[in-house]
């Protein structure tokens, strides 16, 4: 059997963090099971958060008017992007598993992982127009978010302070991952390791390399196929009538984001459904 390959995008500022600690949980579990493990470790890197010009080797498409996407998909097809990018995403191609670990900020990841996103996740090379979601790229790689949060657990429920972490999930787990086309496993959250008690976070490391050992195993999230959806410009993209109707006397909607008007289904963005 060949041997797995897993990618660990980082972000975090110390290498004494609880973030620094999650990290080295996960390539010590990961490596003892034979995976090779390639660590992005964004900010020793220095890598550049901003999408800019400097992106692209040579002339531009359309100097007078620059179009990020555009000219990104272009360099990508000409072997033009800049070193950092390509490295990146010859770390990805070779991936079969991807964690993004890193500290929640403002209820989204940081700005140099919002970077990696934006500057590696190019059209053509992540995506096209006929490749995303069920048949995205990356359709046979598996993802996880792995992060830490400076709430507690109960600050992120549907009557918690913070609203319910499904919500905060979806733009991360379905506009990112998904429309890529990765199996998205379930979420590692990390509450509150900040305010919790070295016991506690010793059980939080353990309870992930422990994850870890099965990961492979682990069945994805629930999305909506993207056939209940009419893809066309007439149809508006929006879902079919038949689904409306099959789910009409369900008791919620489908998923977090397309709820029908109906109560969220339970936990969709942070539990598999189990058969």
């Amino acid at each position: 059997m060949a041997q797995k390959t897993a990618l660990i995008v980082y972000a975090h500022q110390s290498p004494v963090s609880f973030n620094a600690a999650a990290r080295d949980v996960a390539v010590q579990a990961l490596t003892k099971q034979g995976y090779k493990v390639l660590v992005s470790d964004l900010y020793a890197m220095k890598f550049k958060a901003s999408a800019t010009e400097e992106d692209i080797k040579g002339d531009l498409k359309n100097p007078e008017h620059f179009i990020y996407n555009n000219e990104m998909m272009v360099a990508w097809q000409d072997g033009r992007l800049s070193d950092d990018i390509a490295e990146e995403q010859q770390k990805l191609e070779q991936a079969e598993l991807v964690i993004f670990q890193f500290p929640l900020y403002w209820f989204s990841v940081p700005a140099i992982i919002k970077g990696w996103i934006d500057r590696v996740l190019t059209q053509g090379f992540a995506f096209t127009l006929q490749k995303m979601y069920d048949n995205g790229v990356f359709k046979d790689k598996k993802a996880i978010l792995s992060f830490t949060t400076g709430g507690m657990k109960s600050m992120f429920t549907p009557d918690g302070v913070n609203g319910d972490i499904n919500v905060l999930l979806w733009p991360l787990q379905n506009g990112v991952l998904r429309f890529c086309g990765f199996q998205v496993l379930a979420p590692q959250i990390f509450w509150c390791p900040a305010h919790t008690p070295p016991e506690g976070r010793s059980a939080m490391l353990e309870a992930w390399s422990e994850r870890l050992n099965g990961v492979f195993a682990e069945k994805p999230l629930s999305f909506a196929p993207t056939e209940y959806f009419d893809l066309t410009f007439q149809g508006g993209f929006s879902l079919r009538p038949e689904v409306k109707e099959k789910y009409a006397s369900e008791p919620y909607g489908i998923t977090t984001a397309q709820h029908l008007g109906k109560p969220l289904p339970p936990d969709n963005q942070t539990t598999a459904k189990q058969s």
